[in-house]
């Protein structure tokens, strides 16, 4: 019987346009685009030019200070254009797809029957490595490391995320075989969370990994809330995280030899017409997927990502690296007239102050109207109670924007990086940019002391 981990503090975003669980019509890509502004702290170097045929799983580009982590193409097609911006930062490079999606070969093999070594060296090789994050500072492990365990969180909570049982349904034995390669990449465990009424579902029929069930409101589904009730992150340790879809990923590569980076998106909010779940390429144009999906009626902002951490994006730009759901929500660039002072029975808050709080059931069409702008950072107690850590997110702020790395790390900064401070941002008086500031925090650690 799985351990019960019971989380008051946090909050349940109630938006509207929730993907109802069917499959959209199949939408063949156009484009895909690899993004090296989606990888913290990368350094890339290009490896193919404008014109170049690539296939699946061919070396793109590499991270110059981890030269043996690749980047691979997602699928086969003409490298298009290679997107640069200020100072010639490589933005994107952008293939054109052939309807093909050929790969080049690789081992097909039971990875139970495989060294830590030869796992190894099919992940990197193959390109997805990049899919093993590591705690502490949320970056592409270092596959030199050897993690202490692998963390895996089996539901998301975050606003009108994607369901993974839904997801993850006829796929078990292509997951089991995904976990038993990373099983022998830790001498630890694999810890899955998963929320209560996943109890009996697609998880407990896996083996070779121990779970946890997470019961309360988001950031519950976050994987460093859960690292942090389960084996909290010292100075020294290392452990890994990577997403159930991509435990697919590798579960499709050792038994095909192939690579097939398909996954399944959630297309979700207030301004879609009809939110359902659609099957993808990785990295792929947005243009395909929201023409003729959205309501029009208002100005729309397009999300990859969450409504917390995720990234606007344009209507023609691409998924990112590691988003599992495309949300668009109303602009809200309009000014409210006595604003602060109407009783707003239809605007979503954790104060009192609007009368949401009588209606615990109700979804809001939120929009991205900051509602005011940055103010003086004051101490209000707002943090602590949307965050399921044990921690002082506000003691920890001030500590990074005076750049107090003793501070920083005495009060945390080795369990969290943003998503798990995303809330705190979004509840914030202030208008503080919090996800931005321990971003900053984490590049100076990694700066001053390695990573």
């Amino acid at each position: 019987m799985s351990k019960v981990i019971n989380l008051k503090r946090g909050l349940n975003i109630r938006l509207k346009g929730d993907a109802e669980k069917i499959f959209g019509t199949s939408i063949e890509a156009d484009k895909v685009a690899l993004k090296p502004t989606d990888f913290p702290g990368l350094s890339p170097k290009i490896l193919v030019k404008a014109g170049q045929e690539v296939k699946a799983g061919e070396p793109i580009f590499f991270d110059k200070n981890n030269p043996e982590i690749l980047f691979t193409a997602p699928t086969s097609g003409e490298v298009l254009a290679i997107n640069r911006g200020e100072r010639r930062k490589v933005l994107e490079i952008v293939i054109k797809a052939d309807g093909k999606n050929e790969s080049l070969d690789f081992i097909k093999a039971d990875p139970q029957k495989l060294s830590r070594e030869e796992i190894k060296e099919q992940l990197k090789n193959s390109g997805l490595w990049p899919f093993l994050k590591q705690r502490p500072y949320g970056t592409v492990a270092k596959p030199g490391s050897s993690p202490l365990h692998i963390f895996i969180s089996g539901f998301d909570s975050s606003p009108l995320a994607p369901d993974y049982e839904f997801i993850l349904k006829d796929q078990a034995g292509t997951f089991q075989t995904g976990i038993n390669a990373l099983s022998k990449l830790t001498d630890g465990k694999i810890h899955v969370g998963i929320s209560p009424v996943q109890a009996g579902g697609f998880f407990s029929a896996i083996k070779n990994i121990e779970i946890t069930q997470f019961s309360g409101p988001h950031p519950a589904g976050n994987v460093g809330i859960q690292i942090h009730h389960v084996s909290p992150i010292n100075k020294g340790d290392i452990v890994w995280t990577i997403s159930p879809q991509e435990v697919i990923y590798i579960g499709r590569l050792f038994e095909t030899g192939k690579i097939n980076f398909s996954k399944v998106i959630a297309l979700a909010g207030s301004e879609v017409s009809a939110p359902k779940y659609f099957r993808v390429i990785h990295g792929t144009s947005l243009s395909g997927l929201l023409k003729k999906s959205t309501k029009q009626e208002i100005k729309e902002r397009y999300i990859s990502g969450n409504v917390l951490t995720g990234k606007q994006v344009d209507a023609d730009d691409y998924l990112g690296f590691y988003d599992q759901q495309l949300t668009v929500i109303p602009e809200g660039d309009y000014f409210e007239f006595l604003g602060w002072a109407m009783p707003r029975f239809n605007k979503f808050s954790i104060s009192r102050s609007y009368f949401s709080w009588l209606n615990p059931k109700k979804s809001y069409r939120a929009d991205a109207n900051l509602n005011g702008e940055e103010r003086a950072y004051v101490m209000t107690g707002q943090y602590e109670k949307v965050l399921s850590m044990d921690i002082l997110p506000v003691f920890l702020m001030k500590a990074v924007i005076a750049e107090d790395i003793d501070k920083m790390e005495q009060l945390g900064i080795y369990e969290v990086i943003e998503e798990d401070l995303a809330l705190c941002e979004y509840v914030c008086t202030s208008k503080t940019e919090v996800q931005s500031i321990l971003r900053d925090g984490i590049n100076l650690m990694i700066k001053e002391l390695g990573n």
